[in-house]
């Protein structure tokens, strides 16, 4: 049987025109991903954040800042239940972390004079009602010391009062006052502020010029 010189020939064109379809899928893969990674400036983009890590991560930024010494996985914990309750309830996070900072000044063994504990200052008479209105387990004060925990039932008792108030201000002064020296306002021009509310909305912008928006719900 006589072999074909030509056959040689052609498998080597056939793999030169595979080898040029291969190179062609890659420039292409490559060139979306760049599209997709920088702007039409040429400034690379962040990637979006789907899970809020990107948010947790500056939040754990935003904290080390301000409480240098505190021990990183507690930082972490205080980040990840702030983040995490806040979107649970469709609130602000940075609306959250200015009430810790007037509250406790992000202090987790703090203490109040009248004996409201924690991250978030939850009092321990009222703590049962919250903690089963929140899903939380509460076994005794100590338990408010839990930055988990006390997270969780103080971003739920925020929820709870601004839909009672239907405004945040009102909310506010009904988290730090009793919703029982609360009236409901009649209309937006009547809400009532207080030092404590001033203090939180005040902290509250300058968190916002740091820390990013919320994701999207």
């Amino acid at each position: 049987m006589t072999s074909n010189p030509n056959i040689g020939y052609v498998i080597q064109m056939n793999l030169s025109k595979l080898s040029y379809i291969i190179l062609i899928t890659i420039i292409f893969v490559a060139s979306l991903f760049v599209t997709n990674t920088f702007s039409s400036t040429g400034v690379f983009l962040e990637e979006e954040s789907t899970d809020g890590s990107a948010i947790i991560e500056k939040t754990i930024a935003f904290l080390k800042e301000r409480k240098p010494g505190v021990p990183e996985d507690r930082i972490k914990i205080i980040a990840s239940s702030v983040y995490e309750e806040s979107r649970r309830y469709d609130l602000d996070y940075r609306l959250v972390l200015a009430i810790m900072k007037v509250e406790s000044n992000f202090r987790n063994d703090a203490i109040s004079r009248r004996g409201a504990r924690g991250l978030m200052q939850i009092n321990p008479s009222s703590a049962r009602s919250i903690a089963r209105e929140s899903g939380v387990e509460v076994r005794g004060a100590k338990c408010l010391h839990e930055p988990e925990k006390n997270i969780k039932m103080g971003v739920s008792y925020l929820s709870k009062l601004r839909d009672m108030f239907d405004n945040m201000v009102s909310a506010l002064h009904a988290y730090n006052a009793g919703p029982g020296r609360v009236r409901k306002p009649v209309s937006e021009d009547k809400v009532k502020t207080t030092a404590f509310t001033r203090r939180v909305m005040n902290e509250y912008r300058q968190i916002s010029d740091v820390l990013p928006e919320p994701d999207e719900q």
